[in-house]
């Protein structure tokens, strides 16, 4: 079936697209998911772990060459809705949800998803056969954020790519990676747009080789620290002390 509505056929048309869609996404995050999908061969298959109202997902989507498989799971339940929302908002997200699928058809790429509205951990059978490209923005707290890398991940092919969202900015996730990425034999660590990693899935075989992928991403701490620092100041309702720390807004860096 056609997509009622023609889709973006570039990237500065589909920053425009989401440009009103709510989402913790930069400009320069849009442009590495925009790259790894439209890099695709015919047939690939994506699958991101955290949709929220669809702003990741329309790159994706409008990126990602015709034939590719495209799955979206977010179970739109109200948990790990966004910054310090951890539980309790079922109301906002049934609206979220609403909101996602109305995104998504606004910007002609809804015939193009599979949307599979449950938790991460229960959705792997609605998934078959390996991932090309796995994007991770679920559940920001340690041990999902670790069931999503170690789980998740094994599913990528060889020379797949793995991007993380809130990589050395939220507590959970770091602590995530440092446990299953620091000394991965799997995992290589490519490079980061702010908070969003890019890891491929090529071996990285021999101490040497695991020590310098450690170090790369040890190097990030304090990059880590700093985001820390500039929640904590915000929390406090210091956030016009960020800009000292180059955050010149009081908003979530992300």
């Amino acid at each position: 079936m056609a997509d009622r509505i023609p889709r973006p056929t570039d990237f500065d048309s589909t920053l425009r697209t989401v440009a009103d869609v709510r989402g913790w996404m930069t400009d320069d995050q849009a442009r590495l998911l925009w790259d790894r999908a439209s890099g695709l061969s015919d047939g690939a298959q994506i699958v991101e772990i955290g949709s929220f109202q669809g702003r990741s997902t329309i790159v994706l989507a409008t990126a990602a060459p015709d034939g590719t498989r495209i799955v979206a799971i977010d179970p739109h339940a109200g948990n790990d809705r966004g910054p310090q929302e951890i539980e309790g908002f079922q109301r906002e997200a049934e609206a979220d949800h609403e909101t996602f699928l109305a995104n998504l058809e606004g910007a002609g790429v809804r015939q193009r998803v599979h949307h599979v509205r449950k938790f991460s951990d229960a959705a792997h059978p609605d998934v078959d056969g390996e991932i090309d490209l796995l994007y991770i923005d679920g559940a920001h707290r340690y041990a999902p954020a670790r069931n999503d890398i170690a789980e998740w991940g094994a599913r990528v092919r060889p020379g797949g790519t793995m991007l993380i969202h809130d990589s050395f900015s939220s507590v959970g996730v770091t602590l995530a990676i440092v446990r299953e990425l620091f000394f991965s034999r799997r995992f290589r660590y490519v490079g980061r747009a702010q908070s969003m990693t890019e890891y491929r899935a090529e071996p990285v075989a021999g101490a040497g080789h695991r020590v310098r992928n450690a170090l790369h991403q040890i190097a990030q701490l304090g990059w880590f620290a700093r985001n820390v620092v500039i929640k904590a100041l915000i929390v406090a309702h210091l956030g016009r002390f960020t800009r000292y720390l180059g955050h010149p807004s009081a908003d979530w860096p992300y």
